[in-house]
């Protein structure tokens, strides 16, 4: 972008085609690389959805008009010096603000001549700005960029880390089944229950407990004596 002292804007769209550009009579772009052909966005429209942000933002930075008028904005389309544009007749389509970016020069010059007219000049003057003024709106403006930062990866290349997922519930064991114990462990004193035989209730050895603990398929998770353990 560029302002001058009459708050002109000219908004530049730079693109960085080096093959063929084919304009057609509705404004539609075409990119050619040899025998290649793919519709591109029109820079022309981008270039005036910007106008449309910036002259938001310009308003909340109380840039305005001298004269109570609405700020002008000139659209510039360039292309890569080597480019081949290929355009429509001018009664079809306007391609004057589209040129390569060596051009720019005489383009500008070409516009400034344009904007002689007696109307033009007039107008010019009741807005024309102090370099004080000028280089104030520039710097209201230069606050607002935000670099852009080059190695940050587009949203869709950015790794999602894996959910992670609560551990799995621990499986319940029946409620006779005994609690593991390490060989040489005195039982638990909650578990000082389980050392009653299944069978005749009376009261057992933890070593009479533990073999059968060691043993639960085959007596099927419960603890006997020694006497009733040949029952099984």
């Amino acid at each position: 972008m560029v302002i001058n002292r009459l708050g002109i804007f000219y908004l530049i769209e730079t693109k960085n085609y080096a093959g063929n550009v084919l304009i057609n009579s509705h404004g539609e772009f075409t990119a050619q690389y040899d025998e290649d052909q793919f519709g591109v966005p029109s820079p022309i429209e981008q270039s005036r959805r910007h106008e449309r942000i910036l002259r938001r933002l310009l308003g909340r930075l109380e840039i305005t008009a001298r004269v109570g008028t609405s700020l002008e904005f000139h659209h510039v389309v360039m292309f890569h010096p080597k480019a081949i544009i290929s355009r429509p007749p001018a009664k079809e389509f306007d391609t004057s603000s589209v040129i390569k970016a060596d051009q720019f020069p005489s383009w500008h010059s070409g516009f400034v001549h344009k904007m002689s007219g007696v109307g033009m000049v007039l107008r010019g003057i009741a807005n024309v700005r102090s370099l004080e003024t000028a280089k104030d709106w520039g710097e209201k403006l230069m606050r607002q960029h935000r670099p852009a930062k080059l190695l940050e990866l587009p949203q869709f290349m950015v790794p999602v880390a894996p959910k992670v997922t609560a551990p799995l519930a621990a499986v319940p064991r029946p409620i006779d089944a005994p609690t593991p114990q390490v060989a040489g462990d005195a039982p638990a004193e909650a578990g000082a229950r389980r050392l009653i035989c299944l069978h005749c209730n009376s009261k057992i050895s933890f070593p009479e407990g533990k073999y059968c603990w060691n043993n639960s398929a085959r007596f099927k998770g419960g603890q006997y004596c020694r006497e009733h353990q040949a029952l099984f």
